[in-house]
């Protein structure tokens, strides 16, 4: 083979991991037909029903609409599934909106991406899921974006808090996993967090543990500073905290048969100096603070694929909600952060209603109606 064969066959190859492949993408457009694609748990007869609407405010009526919780206090249990794939080798992009019009006061807003070998009328709360991605909003105190992953068999929380939106507007949530080990998280098509999956997630043994055979010297003296051996107490330091009061005087009815011996109140003593202690001095066989020596860890091995699922193939609501309300739309699933980004300026970007704007509008919406609400109402009078 030439080398300019050579060279062709390799740019065929750089041409073809470059390609972008959308795994999965809904943005609900064809009416009522999500229902032949999106499957409800039957794991339970209770589950709250999820309806398709843009809901009460919107930039646009039909792009906007999405799926929507609708019954309060209840769990949801939806999933859709799509061709099963390997993220090995290739980024994993997570993308999707969240709109909690109801000003949410604890629910999830969350997704899940489940290995293809779950069974979807069987979806619970404990079936095993490779990723959990998204917002949750539980009072004053949890308002949150969780990212977890399941690493050989048990789930793995971040140990960053990244603060989700907790108001009524549409919000875009991205999560990017990166096959060199990295990832990074976008609201609304902006960052706010990344890092390595194996510093901000506990999936591995610390490299280093504290050297069990090591042990502070008895003689180490970390005290920096110590009493003064040559201070002494003052002879007239020791005075009583409270004493008689000196001003008191017994009462010219006190009958001490009757009362008792009477016994003048006590007071605070003015020369009361309190508890002596002598003065301190930098302690002369101070060594420092003493560190205990660490050595690699026996139990760690590095694993370059923390990032990698071998099988991704549904994507599923599975969430508890206290207040219904919160739509979800334009879900995407790709290797492509680029493409995420343009996908959601072209969806999210362009509906999105702007929190100023909602301000604006209802007071003048409402106005207009009380206008013509009166004029009917004197139309009416007059006929």
């Amino acid at each position: 083979m030439t080398a300019l064969s050579l060279l062709l066959v390799a740019v065929a190859a750089a041409s073809a991991l470059a390609e972008s492949t959308v795994y999965f993408r809904e943005q609900f457009e064809d009416g009522d037909a999500w229902t032949s694609r999106w499957v409800e748990s039957k794991h339970k007869s209770d589950y709250g029903k999820f309806v398709l609407t843009a809901g009460k405010f919107y930039g646009d009526a039909e792009k906007d609409k999405g799926l929507q919780s609708s019954q309060d206090a209840r769990f949801y249990a939806l999933s859709a599934r799509f061709d099963d794939f390997s993220n090995q080798g290739q980024p994993l992009v997570i993308q999707f909106t969240v709109k909690h019009e109801q000003s949410i006061d604890c629910g999830g807003g969350y997704i899940k991406l489940f290995p293809s070998d779950l069974s979807q009328e069987d979806m619970h709360g404990d079936s095993v899921y490779n990723i959990m991605f998204g917002p949750d909003i539980c009072g004053p105190g949890t308002k949150k974006v969780h990212v977890i992953f399941n690493y050989k068999g048990k789930n793995h929380l971040i140990n960053k808090d990244i603060r989700c939106k907790d108001d009524e507007y549409t919000h875009l949530y991205t999560l990017i996993v990166n096959p060199d080990n990295t990832y990074e998280v976008k609201i609304d098509n902006k960052k706010v967090e990344s890092g390595n999956l194996e510093d901000d997630w506990d999936f591995l043994p610390p490299k280093k543990i504290k050297d069990p055979e090591a042990k502070k010297p008895e003689d180490w003296d970390d005290r920096e500073k110590i009493p003064d051996p040559d201070d002494k107490k003052p002879e007239d330091w020791d005075k009583p905290e409270n004493i008689p009061d000196p001003d008191a005087k017994k009462p010219d009815d006190w009958d001490d048969e009757m009362d008792g011996e009477w016994e003048p109140p006590m007071v605070t003593n003015p020369d009361y100096k309190g508890e002596w202690k002598p003065r301190e001095i930098t302690n002369p066989a101070y060594k420092g603070k003493w560190i205990h020596p660490e050595i690699d860890n026996p139990e760690y091995t590095a694993d370059s694929e923390i990032y990698k699922y071998n099988s991704i193939g549904v994507i599923g609501l599975d969430l508890w909600q206290v207040k219904s309300g919160t739509i979800f739309d334009n879900f995407l699933i790709t290797n492509d952060p680029n493409l995420a980004e343009e996908v959601g300026n072209d969806t999210w970007g362009k509906t999105k209603v702007s929190p100023k704007l909602h301000v604006v509008m209802c007071p003048a919406l409402i106005s207009l109606i009380i206008i013509l609400g009166d004029c009917s109402s004197k139309l009416s009078l007059n006929h």
